[in-house]
């Protein structure tokens, strides 16, 4: 493998500025710290990661901390997930781009049991992305007050920057849509109401209504859990049993609305010719669904490419760093399950 002498010497510059450019310093030449990472990579040059990390004190590497039980969101794999599958995928892609590795936080390694900072540390985590976990679970808890500079996804956490979908504006452009078609009896199965993202949606889904106007009867507001069509047939259930049934049902994420559409057909009802139906997130599935789902499609590629942006900048200017929120809006994705009134 070469050297960075080696490169110095084919590039015709000092070992000095080779190092700058392989560790992207700002005190070097665009163009010429493109031609020694070019004749670099031509080379065959990796550095070391042992000894880079000595020098620099830093790892390169990023932990991600997902929650290891389904309860809000669960590991990513599988349809269910694709939501976060999609955002990590964007992260990853983007933080390799600015150099750095990942590695997914656990408690367990090799059977031996440590919490998700005592992991960070393990594994010398310059800095980690949390999403989807419990955010009033003490071992989450105990991270996101340690020093490691940290990101979070859609929640906002005391002194610590977060990448969050617009979950307000998404909720009302949702609405507006619905209500464009006519629709004036709308309820919400929502997720967990103790999780900020519902918080957000809910109130937004009130507010909108209030603003057209809209009566919504308590009765039309049923909590189910996120990624779960079981919590979500049951509410469903419960809404096609009222005497003065809604026109339009809103589903907390798309995977859960099959849970609703299976209650829906028990009930002998056709989507959306009897009852309209949205979702929220927008992943593959909702579009192979028939008849096709009209959803909110999130920006996943645009939250994790920021989140990575902003959390390695963290990284490297950790002094400089002052917490941001920043919200990513999206896009209501017609379909064919809202019917025009």
């Amino acid at each position: 493998m070469a050297t960075i002498k080696q490169i110095a010497e084919v590039c015709g510059v000092s070992v000095a500025s080779v190092s700058k450019a392989l560790n992207n310093a700002p005190d070097i030449g665009v163009e010429t710290a493109k031609r020694i990472r070019e004749t670099a990579r031509e080379m065959g040059y990796f550095p070391n990661a042992a000894a880079r990390a000595l020098k620099t004190n830093r790892s390169h590497n990023i932990g991600i901390l997902l929650a290891e039980s389904g309860r809000h969101g669960g590991l990513i794999g599988g349809l269910v997930h694709e939501f976060f599958a999609q955002i990590i995928n964007s992260f990853q892609n983007e933080a390799e781009s600015l150099g750095y590795d990942v590695t997914f936080i656990t408690r367990n390694i090799g059977g031996t049991a440590m919490t998700y900072l005592e992991h960070c540390r393990y594994r010398n985590c310059d800095g980690a992305l949390v999403m989807g976990v419990d955010f009033s679970d003490p071992l989450v808890m105990e991270l996101m007050n340690s020093d490691i500079p940290l990101v979070t996804i859609d929640h906002v956490y005391s002194f610590r920057s977060a990448v969050l979908s617009d979950n307000v504006q998404c909720m009302r452009d949702l609405i507006r849509y619905v209500y464009d078609k006519g629709h004036r009896r709308l309820a919400f199965i929502t997720g967990q109401q103790s999780v900020a993202v519902t918080k957000y949606r809910l109130a937004s889904f009130y507010k909108t209504c209030e603003e057209l106007k809209l009566d919504v009867p308590d009765e039309y507001i049923k909590e189910a859990t996120f990624h779960e069509p079981p919590a979500s047939a049951a509410a469903t259930r419960e809404l096609l049993r009222l005497p003065n049934r809604p026109t339009c049902i809103f589903y907390p994420d798309d995977f859960a609305f099959i849970g609703g559409m299976n209650e829906i057909e028990a009930s002998g009802l056709c989507i959306p010719e009897d009852i309209s139906v949205v979702g929220y997130d927008g992943i593959y599935l909702s579009q192979v669904f028939r008849p096709r789902l009209t959803t909110l499609r999130q920006d996943t590629d645009k939250i994790g490419t920021t989140a990575a942006q902003m959390l390695v900048r963290a990284i490297k200017y950790p002094k400089a760093d002052i917490p941001q929120h920043v919200f990513i809006p999206g896009t209501v994705l017609e379909g064919e399950t809202v019917k025009q009134l």
